[in-house]
Order: structure tokens, then C-alpha cells, then sequence
């Protein structure tokens, strides 16, 4: 029988640059039941599950639709291992392109922004029951979560909340957010020197929003490639190294995958925890096919709650 995995769509439509207007808009939807009867929402067996667990929020990036979305996470759950009391949701938000590959990517940041507040709007009404929450983003998403986090005011109990591949500045837990990285209490950045994309992204991203060169006031690294800056802050943030070079991550190395996960052989299967990032020069511990989404599902797992 098929894992139900629990996703809070924040679109207003299956592709597109939009969310909904308010909380009142978002829909729950499943993997087995993308498609809800809106005559039978799944809002009340959302509330019912997560009551008195653990609550770990996954959102996705930039250039994703919904029915991707739901693949990516559903097939990322499968390498998480929570424990007993942990539960997993996925955040579906309108991270597709309007117009061409990394010139869109700077005014996504406004989607994310919106979507991070209705998020919040919706935690607030729906997951007072919960025990924590802990947040987990890739790419864009980063901004969808810090956002989030900022407007539940401390709501709730605030424990994780872990970043991979940040398509957002190096600077940001310390400046933008330095609000909503506070309320945490355990922050962790994954990040590549390996990330192609953020490296061509980013900067033309910070380009197209009229700023010049590094050592320019308004111009940072992305957090997805050179990691917080300063590496030692906030004093909640672990410091955990860039992942080596030699295990190649990417920027669709750390949640993406494509086809259902089916194991060893064929695939990573879990990997045994704990996991910490290694030194520099490490071989890859496998070479099965997502073994990269398997060991980033596991450090997330290893630090969750």
C-alpha cells in the first residue's frame, strides 16, 4: 500500500507564478489524492494527523510546478527517517518561471515572500495542536520558510529548520532574517561550491536587480554555494562545512529525483545515522543511482527534531 504523504498547496494554479490570495484558499492535497473532491476536503484529516507530533515542513524551489512538486517531495519522504513521533508535509508553492531560466529567478523572491506569509496564516489556524515544527527547503524555497517563520510571530515551537542548495543571499540569516532565524532553535546550511546553477543564477539574478560586483554593500554570495556568511552566526546555526566537491552535489542533487524510489540495488536505499558532512576529498559513499537525495534525506533526518 502507497505512503500517504500530506502536501499544503499555496498555488492558485497547477502552473503559474501565483498563490492564493489568503489561507482560506490553500488546499490539501496527497500524493494518492492530487486531486481532492473540493466537496470532501482533506484540511480536517491533516489537522486530525498531525496533532501532538512533530511536524517537519519540506518545501521545493524555483522552476517547479505542482504536479512536480508532489513528485520530487513524495519520492524524497521515502529516505526520511522522522522517528515515531515525526511527520512529514510537503509545501507546494509558485516557484515556476514567468519568463526565461535565472533571468525570473530575482522576482520569484516575490512569490516565495507571498507564500511564505499564507503558509503562516494557515499554520496558525490549522496546526495549533502540533508538538513542533521543523522546516526543511531547497533552493527558493529558503525564502518561502524564512518568511513563514517570521510572520507565526512564535506560535508554535520553532525547533529546525535546515537549507539546501539557498537561492538566496549568503547573508540572509544575519540580515534579511535575522528576525526568523532567532526563533529557531537549530539552524543548518547545505551547501556546494559544485552548484552550477546558483553559480550562474545568482549573480545574474543580483545583476538584474541592478546591483554590480561582489565587495558592492547589496551583493552576496547565494547561501546554496558559499554558505552563511558570517560562517560562525547567528549562535543557533550549526556550522557545518560545504559538502565536499568530490561527491559532486548539485543544485538538483538534494531533493529532485525522477521515478519511483525502488531501493538497492537499483537505488540508495536509507542511509545509516547519524550522517555528518565530511572533509574535503572524501569519496562518495555510493554510487547507486539518488544516492545524493538519500544522504541529504538523511542529514535532514539526523537533525530533525
Amino acid at each position: 500500500m502507497e505512503e500517504v504523504t500530506y502536501f499544503i498547496d499555496l498555488r492558485a494554479d497547477s502552473a503559474g507564478g501565483n498563490p492564493v490570495a489568503d489561507a482560506s484558499g490553500v488546499v490539501v492535497r496527497t500524493n494518492t489524492q492530487p486531486n481532492p473532491n473540493p466537496s470532501q476536503p482533506l484540511d480536517a484529516e491533516l489537522v486530525q494527523a498531525v496533532q501532538g507530533r512533530d511536524v517537519l515542513l519540506a518545501t521545493h524551489g524555483f522552476h517547479v510546478n505542482r504536479a512536480t512538486g508532489i513528485d520530487y517531495l513524495s519520492h524524497w519522504t521515502e529516505w526520511l527517517q522522522p522517528g515515531d513521533n515525526g511527520f512529514f508535509v510537503g509545501v507546494l508553492w509558485p516557484g515556476d518561471s514567468r519568463w526565461l531560466p535565472f533571468l525570473d529567478y530575482p522576482f520569484e523572491g516575490d512569490e516565495a515572500i507571498k507564500s511564505g506569509r499564507v503558509l503562516a496564516d494557515y499554520l496558525i489556524r490549522k496546526f495549533a495542536g502540533v508538538n513542533s515544527l521543523s522546516f526543511v527547503s531547497h533552493s527558493l524555497g529558503a525564502r518561502t520558510m524564512l518568511e513563514a517563520i517570521r510572520s507565526l510571530k512564535q506560535a508554535f515551537n520553532l525547533k529546525t529548520l535546515a537549507t539546501m542548495a539557498g537561492a538566496i543571499d549568503d547573508t540572509c540569516l544575519m540580515n534579511e532574517y535575522q528576525d526568523a532565524a532567532k526563533q529557531m532553535s537549530k539552524i543548518f546550511v547545505l551547501a556546494s561550491n559544485c552548484d552550477d546553477v546558483l553559480k550562474l543564477a545568482f549573480p545574474a539574478g543580483n545583476l538584474a536587480s541592478g546591483i554590480v560586483t561582489r565587495g558592492d554593500p547589496y551583493w552576496h554570495g547565494a547561501l546554496g554555494r558559499s554558505g552563511p556568511y558570517p560562517a560562525n552566526k547567528p549562535g543557533n546555526l550549526s556550522q557545518t562545512p560545504n559538502l565536499p566537491e568530490s561527491w559532486d552535489f548539485g543544485h538538483h542533487s538534494y531533493i529532485n529525483s525522477g521515478g519511483p524510489v525502488v531501493g538497492p540495488p537499483g537505488e540508495a536505499g536509507p542511509f545509516v545515522l547519524p550522517l555528518t558532512v565530511p572533509p574535503q576529498g572524501t569519496k562518495p559513499p555510493s554510487n547507486d543511482k539518488n544516492w545524493q537525495q538519500a544522504w541529504a534525506a538523511g542529514f535532514i533526518s539526523t537533525r530533525f527534531p
